[in-house]
């Protein structure tokens, strides 16, 4: 009997005990800043890497063999059309046109003979004067005359070809190189590189699109009015702007299969010869699209899993507040901004910006501070981390969202 005494006291303070404990607090609201989405116009390029090429190069080659006896030219100076820049051994080539040209006089001579004989024999021919043996040597004589007048010619065409690629001359106005070789050196036809020369002014940037950005580049390129051009410019090595704009040239043939990108090239103006053939620089094409679009600062995106993320302040009665950044009603049940998760698909990044093609609307409330304290649903407090704003804003630079150029 007392030990069941005992134990229904023991349950009774036991019950007191549990019933003097408080239950825990419910988790505070986290504090956060937001950001109306708002659509403006955006300003910003697409950069690409690209290169500079020469519209015009040539390898100088020789065409005959010999000793180089003369260089006639400034290395890395601009050189024109037709100016003289090597000699290669004259001598030899000469002895072989003045020979030609020799043999071609002791041809014709012969001809004049032969043509003299076959007059006087075809006279005496139609006089039944000649046996026809006789005139039939004097016609084929003559012809055999005529074939070495006309091989002799060739020949001393030839010798005269040699003769003037013996020295080299500038197939274009450009800028030549370094020479490859030196006076004494012997070169071999075809293969020795004397110098290259290229041309620089205009000069070719050529880069690589996706195949599936080609249809605007094609519609560019056929506007009547070039004006779309005016977009391009380009970024050199020393990160400055070049100051002049180019122009679509060429769009390549085909898409490489492996790759999916096709090369587009670009002409700029380069009078002053700052763009070098083979420099490595960035491609600016500037955005087209002049509607307004909604950009959100990128500190309010959240990455999972390859998918993007915001954060949006709604009341937990799926109706807005009107103004988020007010204090709540408590008088209203249940009603409390709160954390709701939205996908959304991202655009260009601009700056500390980021292009939101979908997934929110202009007047939506973006949590801009505080997004690492928040999960989907939980409770939110407006404007007690920093000082908000909440008129479109970012208040951690107090900059206007989308306006910066990248």
């Amino acid at each position: 009997m007392n030990r069941v005494i005992v134990s229904m006291v023991m349950m009774s303070c036991v019950a007191l005990f549990s019933c003097s404990q408080k239950q825990p607090p419910p988790n505070p609201p986290a504090p956060v800043n937001l950001y109306t989405v708002e659509a403006q116009p955006v300003s910003y390029y697409d950069n690409y890497p690209a290169t500079t090429e020469a519209l015009s190069q040539v390898s100088l080659l020789p065409q005959v063999q010999g000793y180089i006896t003369g260089i006639y030219f400034t290395e890395g100076a601009f050189v024109k059309k037709g100016q003289k820049l090597y000699d290669i051994d004259r001598s030899l080539y000469q002895q072989s046109y003045d020979a030609a040209a020799a043999n071609l006089k002791v041809q014709q001579g012969t001809l004049k003979q032969s043509q003299e004989d076959a007059d006087r024999y075809e006279y005496l021919n139609s006089q039944n004067a000649v046996a026809k043996q006789v005139y039939d040597h004097a016609v084929i004589t003559l012809q055999n005359s005529k074939n070495q007048v006309q091989s002799s010619e060739e020949a001393l065409k030839t010798a005269k070809t040699n003769l003037s690629f013996s020295t080299i001359y500038a197939p274009f106005d450009g800028t030549i190189g370094f020479s490859q070789v030196k006076i004494g050196n012997v070169v071999t036809v075809g293969q020795t590189i004397l110098n290259t020369i290229s041309t620089n002014n205009p000069i070719a940037v050529d880069f690589l699109i996706s195949e599936k950005q080609l249809a605007d580049f094609e519609k560019i390129q056929n506007a009547k009015e070039q004006q779309g051009d005016s977009l391009f410019s380009i970024i050199l090595p020393n990160n400055s702007i070049y100051p002049y704009t180019g122009k679509i040239s060429v769009i390549d043939r085909a898409v490489d299969p492996q790759t999916g990108t096709i090369k587009v090239r670009l002409v700029f103006p380069n009078s002053k010869n700052i763009l070098k053939d083979g420099m490595s620089c960035i491609v600016r094409v500037h955005n087209q699209n002049a509607a307004p679009q909604m950009v959100i600062p990128g500190k309010s995106i959240v990455e999972q899993m390859g998918e993007y993320f915001v954060y949006l302040a709604k009341d937990t009665t799926g109706n807005a507040p009107s103004d988020p950044t007010k204090a709540v009603d408590t008088a209203n049940a249940g009603v409390r901004p709160r954390a709701i998760q939205q996908k959304v698909i991202v655009g260009r990044t601009i700056g500390a910006n980021i292009v939101i093609l979908s997934g929110i609307n202009v007047g939506d409330k973006v949590i801009i501070d505080g997004v690492q304290a928040v999960h989907d649903g939980s409770p939110i407090a407006v404007g007690n981390k920093h000082p908000g704003n909440g008129n479109g804003k970012d208040s951690s630079n107090n900059t206007p969202a989308g306006n910066k150029n990248n």
